[in-house]
């Protein structure tokens, strides 16, 4: 009698070929992307190590002989600028990512992801090191951390165009929402690991908490040049239906009809509409523009992710001044924030999902997000049970439309109809998405230094979420016709 076979093997063959290959990209894009974040964090944690308050080390019981308060800091981060001098490691690595992140999609079009990954995750992986190694090298000059960061931030560009593109190849409309959702957890796992890593040296090290993080992206990168596949045909896998006319969203079913038959890809020759077989070549930046609904999310995604990385620079600070907290209880309870993060990411993916209304989904989150950040600066040092409910709420309310908008959004756009197929514009889009998005990052942390008090802060991201919102209007009323029933009439015809 010839057994039965084993549940695991049953299990295995319950999921076709194409399916664990499409598992395996998702987990190894999102290995590669929360390797990219687990190398930015480690400047966050080091700050508290480059200055620190050396009145509570007593330098093995003899600093008498010392003559100044500040024997235990790292130079040039021992003077009283020294704020300033954070500030301008911050701003380095923001401003720079935020400008190459408009050139990093076009170049991530016309090259082979793989490669471009690759090299983008060593380069990653040697600057982060190199900034480490000013530890063991004794260097204590700015303009070298500068320099570091500045260059970091141009080769960090190469990781969220690449990977969004390369998921966008390999999954078609179809749940990409709530696929995603779970999937942008990856700059939440990458936070986590990266604080964590660099909080095992910070004290002993702090070099360390550099170049350890610096080797495991490089590992990544050499991961990602032996295994990375961009393409399922390149597998024998069968190729998603980006353009299923069943499952167009609203935002992208119902554009004007001079919208859907322009070419917003002309320029440079981008698209071939002759119904040619030619392989289409890369979209320009100005035809990448053109697409419908990719200026409103760049511009939202703007105030969007200037409210998100207020909190993610600022948010232990605050819940330490007002909950009167420690540093390092402040900056436990601070990761709720992601937490609801991760939480709002997938919500806003299924709701998008269910209803089709992408920009209606981020719109109603928004508007919701305002009220309770009021609510949150005025209740959020009443108890340790309301600061974590209101950080989980606040999160999800923040952060769900900036992952929705970064993930599905950007892959919609990227594989709109009027591309005629040409998928070769996902990267350039998604890069314009985020690099847009990334000068609202730089703004943030930046202004809510400037502001006096954490009352005027709270009333920029409130006022910010509500601009985003504003933005969102003619996308949000387009979807809302298209539930109704209408279509918009081509231009030149008149309403009988």
């Amino acid at each position: 009698m010839r057994s039965t076979l084993p549940p695991g093997i049953r299990c295995v063959q319950a999921f076709s070929r194409d399916s664990w290959y499409r598992g395996f990209i998702l987990v190894l894009t999102f290995l590669f992307y929360a390797s990219y974040h687990l190398s930015r964090k480690p400047i966050s944690i080091v700050k508290s190590e480059l200055h620190k308050n050396c009145s509570t080390i007593d330098g093995h019981g003899n600093k008498s002989h010392l003559d100044n308060d500040t024997w235990c800091d790292w130079a040039p981060f021992d003077k009283p600028n020294y704020k300033m001098l954070f500030g301008a490691l911050d701003n380095s690595f923001l401003i720079s990512y935020a400008i190459g992140m408009f050139f990093s999609g076009m170049f991530g079009e016309r090259l082979p992801l793989r490669y471009y990954l690759t090299v983008g995750m060593l380069l990653s992986g040697l600057f982060t090191a190199l900034f480490g190694c000013g530890f063991y090298w004794q260097i204590h000059s700015i303009w070298f951390y500068v320099f570091m960061q500045i260059a970091n931030g141009l080769v960090q560009t190469t990781g969220w165009p690449a990977v969004v593109a390369c998921v966008g190849n390999w999954f078609g409309k179809g749940k990409r929402g709530f696929i995603m959702g779970i999937w942008n957890s990856h700059t939440s796992v990458g936070n986590i690991l990266g604080s964590l890593i660099a909080g095992t040296f910070v004290s002993s090290a702090w070099g360390l908490s550099f170049i350890v993080p610096g080797a495991i992206i490089a590992g990544m990168g050499i991961i990602c040049f032996l295994f990375l596949v961009e393409y399922p045909e390149d597998v024998g896998c069968t190729s998603p239906q980006h353009h299923d006319q069943r499952e167009q969203e609203p935002l992208l079913r119902h554009d004007s009809m001079d919208e859907i038959f322009a070419n917003p890809a002309n320029d440079e020759g981008s698209i071939n509409t002759s119904g040619s077989t030619t392989q289409p070549s890369a979209i320009s930046f100005l035809g990448a523009l053109r697409i419908p609904g990719v200026v409103e999310f760049s511009l939202c995604l703007l105030f969007a992710k200037l409210v998100s990385y207020t909190f993610l620079f600022w948010l232990p600070l605050y819940i330490s001044s007002v909950a009167h907290l420690n540093p390092k209880a402040a900056g436990d309870l601070s990761t709720l924030f992601d937490v609801g993060g991760i939480i709002g990411g997938i919500l806003a993916g299924i709701s998008s999902d269910y209803t089709g209304g992408r920009a209606t989904t981020c719109w109603v989150m928004l508007i919701v997000a305002a009220p309770m950040l009021f609510v949150y600066n005025y209740i959020g040092k009443n108890g340790l049970s309301i600061i974590i409910g209101m950080l989980i709420l606040c999160g999800a309310l923040v952060n769900g439309p900036y992952a929705l908008i970064t993930t599905a959004v950007a892959a919609d756009l990227g594989t709109h109809k009027c591309l005629k197929g040409n998928a070769k514009a996902l990267s350039t889009v998604t890069a314009i998405i985020d690099g847009t998005g990334s000068i609202g990052a730089a703004l943030g942390p930046l202004l809510a230094g400037l502001l006096t008090n954490w009352n005027s802060v709270f009333y920029m991201l409130i006022a910010s979420d509500i601009l985003a919102c504003l933005l969102l209007t003619r996308l949000v009323f387009k979807e809302i016709r298209g539930w109704c029933g209408h279509l918009p009439r081509p231009r030149g015809l008149k309403e009988i």
